[in-house]
């Protein structure tokens, strides 16, 4: 599975806040880290502030997943790179893999299915011409890749 078609969303050197009494990275920092590469892969297809605030849009999570492979620990760096899995008139599927770059050791994967949102009424609602056209030409890009995503089977548009 070669990541580096994908967009890097994320970067990140992990502190030792972030450690539990195991004295590796707990989880909840994963869900954070996760959460940031999602902002990234929003400016990507120009979602971004400017765009939620200028059209009161936002975006809601509606289900996710995480895969665990390889213990990461303080001092460590690690890249976040995403692939968009599919879009509908109203949601998105995601997934970010999250790596260790020493070594380039696959640490952990997150899948996330998402609902764009018109905040006047907090109700799904059609992506904006303006982002579903970027966010169709990278499903396509992605789909094109020569290997299928680690999906969970829980979860699609």
């Amino acid at each position: 599975m070669d990541l580096t078609p994908l967009p890097i969303t994320h970067e990140a050197t992990i502190p030792e806040s972030y450690l539990d009494m195991m004295g590796h990275m707990n989880v909840m920092w994963y869900t954070h880290l996760f959460g940031c590469a999602t902002v990234g892969l929003f400016k990507l297809v120009g979602m971004d502030r400017d765009y939620f605030q200028s059209n009161q849009m936002g975006s809601f999570a509606l289900a996710q997943h995480f895969s665990y492979r390889k213990e990461v620990r303080v001092g460590e760096r690690v890249v976040l790179r995403s692939r968009m899995l599919g879009r509908s008139e109203k949601k998105f599927h995601v997934m970010h893999f999250m790596v260790k770059q020493e070594g380039q050791v696959l640490a952990a994967t997150g899948e996330f299915l998402g609902a764009h949102i018109d905040m006047r009424v907090r109700r799904t609602a059609p992506f904006l011409p303006q982002v579903a056209a970027p966010i169709d030409r990278m499903v396509a890009e992605h789909a094109a890749l020569d290997w299928e995503a680690p999906v969970s089977g829980a979860m699609r548009v």
